[in-house]
């Protein structure tokens, strides 16, 4: 049963104070991008912002969270089964996907993401990690790319690299708050193994040699997906095509300053008025 426009409306009006009231260091439905996309954009980033907060944030036992995530993909449900549904988000999220036609596994996926930031704390290996990435960044770029018409092949496959990239970079950035607020370590353990490196370097901030390697060794793995990907801010035109290249730039600016930091390689990097004007500059 489909919602009034009236709820409509305001659902929509719920997502966008969303993105608004939350920091991100790579823009989201910015005004660089079209217009007909700030609003889906922000129903979809609303939808997984929700749901990651499900995954991390209260103080939730394991099996609440599990229920609350569950309660999504029952919601996800009712928007395919065309139920009522008293969920702002869920309200705007079905007027996306039935105006976008977009496939709504991908919403699935994100859940099934978040679902193993609850039950999984290790990662055995860089294929782990990316196998993660394929269901906690990579949906969102085929959203986006749904949402332009753009989701050939090639796109989609680009488009993972550079969610995963993103996402693994996320990881470099919030190394000691993943540690010391959820105990979750993403930086593979063959690596962790491979460089002599220990969770005792997590528990005491230790930034020695063998960490510094650690990092470059990932930073690297970040890199190479990020130009693999990197094509796509061209093969998508316009608008979204230069809000592409932004992020793009932008993840790799914030590799360039993981790599030049000294003493604590546990602090988190920010992107300041002149990094901007560099990422600027670079898309176009």
């Amino acid at each position: 049963m489909p919602s009034s426009p009236q709820k409509i409306t305001d659902a929509y009006a719920y997502c966008q104070q969303m993105v608004r009231s939350h920091y991100e260091n790579f823009p989201v439905a910015s005004f660089i991008l079209p217009k007909r996309l700030r609003q889906p954009i922000s129903v979809i980033y609303a939808f997984a912002r929700t749901a990651d907060d499900f995954a991390d944030e209260g103080d939730w036992d394991a099996e609440t969270r599990l229920t609350k995530l569950r309660e999504y993909d029952e919601y996800l449900d009712a928007i395919a089964n065309n139920e009522a549904i008293d969920n702002p988000i869920f309200i705007a999220l079905a007027d996306v996907i039935k105006k976008h036609d977009l496939p709504l596994q991908l919403f699935h996926d994100l859940i099934t993401a978040f679902r193993l930031d609850v039950s999984k704390k290790r990662f055995t290996d860089i294929d782990d990690v990316w196998d993660y990435c394929r269901y906690s960044a990579n949906p969102v770029g085929r959203l986006l790319l749904h949402l332009m018409d753009a989701a050939t092949a090639e796109n989609l496959e680009h488009s993972d690299a550079v969610c995963s990239a993103l996402q693994l970079i996320n990881f470099l950035q919030d190394i000691e708050q993943d540690f010391v607020e959820n105990q979750r370590i993403y930086l593979p353990q063959a690596d962790l193994q491979r460089f002599g490196v220990s969770e005792e370097h997590f528990r005491t901030r230790r930034s020695d040699d063998a960490f510094t390697r650690l990092l470059q060794q990932q930073i690297t793995y970040a890199r190479e997906k990020m130009l693999f990907g990197k094509p796509l801010g061209r093969a998508v035109g316009g608008r979204f095509g230069f809000q592409l290249r932004l992020m793009i730039n932008g993840g790799l600016r914030i590799l360039e300053l993981l790599e030049r930091q000294q003493g604590n390689l546990f602090s988190r990097p920010r992107l300041r008025k002149r990094d901007g004007l560099w990422m600027f500059l670079r898309a176009l």
